[in-house]
Parts: structure tokens; C-alpha cells; sequence
């Protein structure tokens, strides 16, 4: 097999220390993830060298990385993935475009933006349209962006109030059956999203929202006979809403509102036999102008990496047994 070897001259010393990291880690880092090519810094010149296509897309990561870089951007081990990633499933894309994209600033200091053509796409659906579905595996980051989002929008007082809601699957009989108040019951169904919401903002100032009304954090069968104006509403797993509670939450939607539902129809927890209502919102609704569907695939899984790897041994594991969809 040929070797290549391109040579990537750039300008600034210290924009370059920021680019290759500390010991170069950050190309040690690139070379793992393209493979088949070894990447090194001589001065100001990157140079990749090895398989021609891994070259190339190395090349054009680095190229692309030194311009965020340049823009002030804090460049982590985890983007030098998501860039691989971006410009292997598309060599035209602009990195810059998509991780310069800031959704949200945590309250510690963390700039939260997209890191995939997915999440972008994703967060200018619910830029432009009041009903957005985010489709996909875990971990893809559409309730977290859709978290970031909503405390965007009511930083910026476009609306007045954030709904956060999932299903607790296990409500009606069996919730009675559990020791506690009400609150106490569906309260571990609820705790991923406390989780989300104090990961962006300071727990006293998550609180004292929670406290007056301005973020509310409950069940979904709690959203049934409300109207929800000037409000943001998130609906977290919704693979595990019936088809009745999907319609009940879609027809709750009021005047200067926005709903993003989020939901993985690869795991849903309903008894057999039952339909989920996000399958089928999908068939229903997908031809109104209004409403959008974003999917997401394990390629914009953001958590740690072998995240991926697991969820790729899964879907292996789901195609040889013939059930690439479990219920």
C-alpha cells in the first residue's frame, strides 16, 4: 500500500501549542482515531503521514481545528473525535459552524454547542420550528441540548417557563404500591433531568427557579387538562408514552410555546402489544410544515468514547440474532 505525507504549515506558535496539546497528545489523539497514519509537529509544520484517505481527512481536521483554534475555541481530546467524525461523514463541512454555534454558557463557564452535523441540525430545527422530535440512542445529546436550549430561551426571556416531563412507566397501580408521598414515588423517574438541569446551572439558582414556578420538573400525567403558554416543554423518554398520552401532550401546547420530544424507539418499556406513541407521532405527523423530525445514530453518541464501541457491539450482537429493533 502507498504512503502519503502532506505537510500543514501554520501561522501562529502559540495557536499551535494549543492545537497539537501538551507532548502532543491532541495528534497522538487524531492519529488514534483516523488510524493507519502517524501525525507529528516540527515547529510551525504538522505532518501526517501514512494510508492516503487517512491522510487526507487528517489533513483537513487539522486544517479546520487550527481555525477554531484561532477564533479563541478551547480545544478538548473529546473534539478531535467529533471533528473526525463531522468531516468523515462530510468533507465540506465547517467545523467552525458547528462548534463555534453557542447554545448555552454553563454557569461554569462551559460553552455548550453542537458536535455533530446531527446536534446542529438539530438545534436550528428548534431555532425555527415550535414541535421538534430527537430521535436516537442514548447519549446523543438531544434532551441535554434541548436542556441547554430551553434555559437559553428563558435567559433571553422568550418565554417564561421550562416543562421538563417523561413517562414514569411504571405509574398507576404499581406506583401505588411504593412507600412515600406522590412526590417521593415518580421522583426517581424525574432525576435524569435534575441531573441536565443542575449540570448548566448553579444548584441555588436551579432552586430558587424550581421554587417560584419557572422551572417545573413532573411527571407527564401531570401535564393532562393544562394549556401551556409562553412555555418551553421538553418530553424525555417518549418512546415510553401510549398513544393517548402522546396526543395529550402535543394538544397541551399553547400560544408563544415551543415542545422538543425526545426518545430512543429502540427502547421502549411499554407491555407488549402496546403502541408507543413516539413511533407513532412519527407516521402521523411527519407531513406537517411545523413540526420536526431530527434522527440521530450511534455516530453522534458524545459521551465518553467507548460509549460508541458498546453501543456498536449491541447493534452487531442485534443483527446476527435478526432483532436490529428490540422492543
Amino acid at each position: 500500500m502507498s504512503e502519503a505525507l502532506q505537510r500543514v504549515v501554520l501561522d501562529d506558535p502559540r495557536h499551535v501549542q494549543a492545537l497539537v496539546g501538551e507532548r502532543e497528545a491532541n495528534l497522538r489523539e487524531l492519529a488514534h482515531v483516523v488510524r493507519d497514519i502517524s501525525v507529528s509537529c516540527r515547529g510551525n509544520v504538522v505532518l501526517v503521514r501514512g494510508d492516503p484517505v487517512g491522510v487526507e481527512l487528517a489533513a483537513a481536521v487539522v486544517e479546520q481545528l487550527y481555525e477554531l483554534v484561532e477564533e479563541g475555541y478551547p480545544l478538548f481530546r473529546a473534539d478531535i473525535d467529533h471533528a473526525v467524525r463531522i468531516l468523515r461523514a462530510n468533507r465540506r463541512a465547517r467545523l467552525k459552524d458547528i462548534f463555534l454555534d453557542a447554545v448555552y454558557i454553563a454557569a461554569d463557564r462551559r460553552v455548550i454547542s453542537p458536535k455533530s452535523l446531527a446536534q446542529k441540525e438539530y438545534i436550528e430545527a428548534i431555532r425555527t420550528h415550535d414541535i421538534v422530535f430527537g430521535i436516537g440512542p442514548a447519549g446523543t445529546g438531544k434532551t441535554y441540548l434541548a436542556m441547554a436550549m430551553a434555559i437559553s430561551a428563558h435567559a433571553k426571556r422568550q418565554v417564561k417557563r421550562i416543562i421538563l416531563t417523561r413517562p414514569a412507566v411504571e405509574a398507576g397501580e404499581k406506583l401505588g404500591f411504593l412507600p412515600g408521598t406522590l412526590y417521593e414515588k415518580v421522583n426517581p423517574y424525574l432525576r435524569p433531568l435534575y441531573d441536565a438541569l443542575h449540570d448548566m446551572m448553579d444548584f441555588e439558582k436551579a432552586s430558587a427557579l424550581i421554587e417560584r414556578g419557572a422551572i417545573e420538573v413532573a411527571p407527564l400525567a401531570f401535564m393532562r387538562g393544562r394549556t401551556l403558554n409562553d412555555s418551553f416543554v421538553i418530553l424525555d423518554e417518549a418512546q415510553n408514552t401510549t398513544s393517548e398520552q402522546m396526543r395529550m401532550f402535543l394538544t397541551r401546547l399553547g400560544f408563544d410555546s415551543k415542545a422538543v420530544i425526545t426518545g430512543d424507539v429502540t427502547q421502549v418499556d411499554l407491555p407488549p402489544g402496546t403502541v408507543s406513541g413516539l413511533v407513532e407521532a412519527e407516521g402521523l405527523l411527519a407531513h406537517i410544515p411545523g413540526i420536526r423530525f431530527c434522527r440521530f445514530t450511534r455516530d453522534d453518541v458524545v459521551r465518553h468514547p467507548l460509549v460508541q464501541e458498546i453501543i456498536e457491539a449491541y447493534e452487531a450482537r442485534d443483527r446476527e440474532a435478526g432483532t436490529e429493533n428490540p422492543p
